[in-house]
């Protein structure tokens, strides 16, 4: 069964302040499976006084502390895959077999982070002067912004979640509202693993009113967005205005390039096998483009 969708604020699953909610869809049926909880500024105010508490808590733990709990959270995550699954498949869409690879995938992302926390090397920089010692210590920037798409609803958020806590950040992840079960039950993992209150919240809404209200608030040091270009865009200026640091993976279909000698067939499977992955909604999935001697 699918499971009605709450935030995640403070270490605590919650309605929201007013109790609002979201229908989620059912893409291949177009019925509602069932509701996501609604964020409002109250809402959001508490996940940022989660995050900055969180934060004082999470970049004292050490590097090699964090990295057990992550681990910790990837075992959960491959124990629960045939229970995150077909949510996943529900709310997106994608076959039961991508929807289960996407899943373990993300445990493998987590023990990757894991074991780069446990690497976060500085320098030392030659001195021009004798007795001048020069070093470079890297700390964790503060509490991070993350802002995902359907298309992955694991895929994305593990990435941003896993590398804020693998360097000592606490992370507040505003997660698609068209899938927010599978997301949520990734946070979960987190949490039951371990991961202090108030590191992790997972927060859904109205996009632009919960971007607008995140990025320029002093408590966010980091901005990371993956979706269009066209939103990248505002979300860059907003992160700009107030001298955020910002990541972005934005849009765009990758250009698959067939020269005369390839083996056509061969190119040919392989190019519709990725075209067609995920219904086509994949960033990189091929763009053909044509011979530029050739009108079409």
């Amino acid at each position: 069964m699918y499971p009605e969708v709450h935030l995640f604020i403070d270490g605590e699953w919650t309605k929201g302040a007013r109790g609002r909610s979201l229908i989620v869809l059912n893409p291949a049926t177009g019925e509602p499976v069932d509701k996501v909880a609604h964020a409002d500024q109250t809402d959001l105010d508490h996940a940022l006084e989660a995050a900055a508490k969180g934060f004082a808590t999470w970049r004292k733990i050490s590097a090699f502390e964090r990295s057990k709990v992550m681990r910790k959270a990837a075992d959960l995550l491959r124990a629960r895959a045939e229970t995150i699954a077909p949510y996943l498949t529900q709310e997106q869409g994608k076959p039961l077999a991508e929807a289960r690879g996407e899943v373990l995938a993300a445990a493998d992302v987590i023990d990757w982070f894991a074991e780069e926390a446990k690497r976060t090397y500085g320098r030392v920089i030659p001195a021009r002067g004798e007795g001048i010692y020069q070093l470079v210590v890297k700390e964790p920037v503060g509490p991070v912004a993350a802002f995902t798409p359907w298309n992955f609803p694991i895929n994305q958020v593990v990435r941003k979640l896993s590398a804020a806590l693998a360097a000592g950040c606490s992370i507040i992840v505003k997660a698609p509202e068209e899938t927010p079960a599978s997301p949520a039950e990734l946070i979960r993992c987190f949490a039951d693993a371990g991961v202090p209150a108030g590191v992790m919240n997972l927060v859904y809404g109205i996009p632009s009113e919960i971007s607008e209200y995140l990025i320029p608030y002093p408590i966010i040091r980091k901005m990371s967005f993956t979706g269009s270009t066209a939103v990248g865009k505002q979300l860059a200026a907003i992160a700009g205005a107030h001298m955020k640091r910002v990541t972005m993976e934005l849009g765009g279909h990758a250009p698959a390039i067939v020269f005369d000698d390839a083996d056509i067939e061969t190119a040919s499977r392989l190019l519709a096998a990725a075209k067609f992955r995920n219904a086509g909604q994949v960033c990189v999935s091929p763009h053909a483009l044509p011979d530029p001697g050739k009108r079409l």
